[in-house]
């Protein structure tokens, strides 16, 4: 399992679904990773094993897995695949899962659980929908996805959490810097509530939300803030490299 404490800030690239080959090897020739942060690459599955790594601050990362860990499950990929193919990172629980695919923090507490056994990361993704917000439920939705999400053997050394405001993803709309701070401070909060002190001082709390280069360095000199899941902007490996040099 890769050793999070060696690392000052953790940036992922979620390309979502876009890609191809030609795409990967542009891209590679243009990232410039930061010799101090963890960067982590989550391609769609199928580009996985031409995904490049370089066991030192370059990683390679899943979008997802399966719950099961085999079987007769058609098109689903288990934690052990993903790891005999040297994947160390894993998104789950991101919001486009649960919106579309129905996800559950019960599906996400097993995915996690699944992944950690493999010794391979989960990047737990929380976080609320404009009309969540608007309703003043903030709060009640992050606890409650935290409490059942993220499962009782995660700690600051096998887990990530990514917090995701729903309103903020691929709408261009982004949390100020204060707002990104006021929530991921709250997420420490309920980890020392649920876990220890111990643990959620040290867990690394992510941010993401149509992060741009421009914005980058402001949200991610807030004190509880350890890094970024990058969407859009992940796929210019230009504005990638310089949102992970921000800082």
């Amino acid at each position: 399992m890769v050793n999070l404490d060696k690392y000052s800030s953790i940036f992922i690239a979620n390309w979502k679904l876009n890609g191809n080959s030609s795409f990967l090897k542009d891209y590679y020739e243009k990232l410039k990773v930061n010799s101090n942060n963890c960067t982590i690459i989550c391609s769609p599955s199928i580009y996985l094993k031409s995904l490049k790594g370089n066991n030192e601050n370059l990683f390679c990362g899943a979008q997802d897995v399966s719950s099961y860990k085999e079987g007769a499950y058609t098109g689903e990929l288990s934690a052990s695949m993903l790891k005999d193919n040297n994947i160390d990172f894993c998104l789950v629980g991101h919001s486009e899962r649960r919106q579309y695919f129905a996800e559950t923090n019960d599906n996400v507490n097993i995915k996690s659980s699944n992944l950690i056994e493999e010794n391979i990361i989960p990047v737990i993704c929380i976080g609320e929908t404009l009309e969540q917000k608007e309703k003043n439920l903030t709060e009640e939705i992050l606890s409650t996805q935290i409490k059942y999400s993220v499962p009782n053997l995660a700690n600051h050394q096998n887990a990530l959490i990514a917090y995701e405001p729903v309103w903020a993803i691929g709408t261009g709309l982004t949390a100020s810097p204060e707002q990104a701070q006021e929530m991921h401070k709250f997420i420490r909060q309920k980890f020392t509530e649920k876990f220890s002190e111990s643990i959620s001082s040290n867990l690394s709390i992510i941010y993401g939300g149509s992060v741009k280069p421009s914005s980058a360095k402001n949200i991610f000199n807030q004190p509880d803030v350890d890094g970024g899941l990058i969407g859009g902007a992940s796929l210019n490996a230009n504005d990638f490299s310089d949102i992970i040099n921000s800082i």
